[in-house]
C-alpha cells in the first residue's frame, strides 16, 4: 500500500478553501511560525492553544506568550483554553513508562485534536488542523488518522497536513531564529523532558 502524500492533499484542499475559516491547533510558536503563514495564504486562520501536556504552568505561559507574539506579527487571531494539565494526566494514566512516540503520544494527540474539533464545531469554523506534523519527530500518518477520527466524531472537516514537507521544518527553525522565539527542546510533557535529560 502506498503512503498518502498528506502535503499534496492539504494543497488540494486549500485550493478550494479560499475565505474559509480554519482553527489551527498550535503546539508552540516555533512550529506555528511556518504553519500559520502557510495556511493564511488561503484561509482565515485562528490559532488555537490547547496544550494540557505542558509539564508546568510556567512552560505553558512561556509558550503561550510566544504564540501571542507570533499571532500579533502575522495578524492572526488566537484562542486559548487555559492550563488544564489534569486532562493530560488522565489521558496518560497507565502509560507513564511508554517511550516518546508510543501509545501515550497517541492519546495526547487524540486529546488535543478532539478538543480542537469540538472548538471548531462550536465556533462555526469550516475546518481544523494542527501544527504537530511540522516536527520530524512526529508521525504525520498517525496524527492525520486521529484528526480524521476527531472530525467524524464532532462533525467538522479536518485538513490533513504534513507541514515538514517542502522544507517546512527547516523554515520554522529559520523563522523562529529571525523572530527570536523561545524554542524548547522537548514536546512539552514531563515524560519527554525526562527522556531528553536522560
Amino acid at each position: 500500500m502506498n503512503a498518502v502524500n498528506f502535503d499534496a492533499v492539504m494543497l488540494r484542499m486549500l485550493e478550494g478553501a479560499a475565505g474559509k475559516r480554519l482553527l489551527l491547533h498550535a503546539c508552540c510558536a516555533p512550529c506555528a511560525s511556518y504553519c500559520l503563514p502557510e495556511t493564511m495564504k488561503r484561509t482565515q486562520v485562528t490559532a488555537f492553544f490547547y496544550n494540557p501536556n505542558m509539564d508546568s504552568a510556567e512552560e505553558y505561559a512561556k509558550r503561550l506568550f510566544e504564540l501571542r507574539r507570533l499571532c500579533a506579527a502575522e495578524g492572526a487571531e488566537l484562542l486559548e483554553t487555559g492550563y488544564r494539565h489534569a486532562e493530560f494526566a488522565a489521558a496518560a494514566a497507565g502509560l507513564e513508562g511508554e517511550r516518546e512516540g508510543g501509545a501515550r503520544c497517541e492519546r495526547c494527540f487524540r486529546l488535543r485534536l478532539e478538543e480542537t474539533a469540538r472548538q471548531a464545531k462550536a465556533g462555526g469554523y469550516d475546518l481544523f488542523a494542527t501544527t504537530l506534523t511540522v516536527s520530524p519527530m512526529k508521525n504525520a500518518a498517525l496524527i492525520n488518522r486521529v484528526g480524521e477520527e476527531a472530525a467524524e466524531k464532532f462533525g467538522v472537516a479536518y485538513l490533513p497536513t504534513d507541514f515538514k514537507k517542502r522544507g517546512g521544518y527547516l523554515q520554522s527553525v529559520q523563522r523562529s531564529a529571525e523572530l527570536g522565539l523561545y524554542r524548547q527542546n522537548y514536546c512539552g510533557c514531563e515524560f519527554s523532558r525526562r527522556e531528553r535529560e536522560g
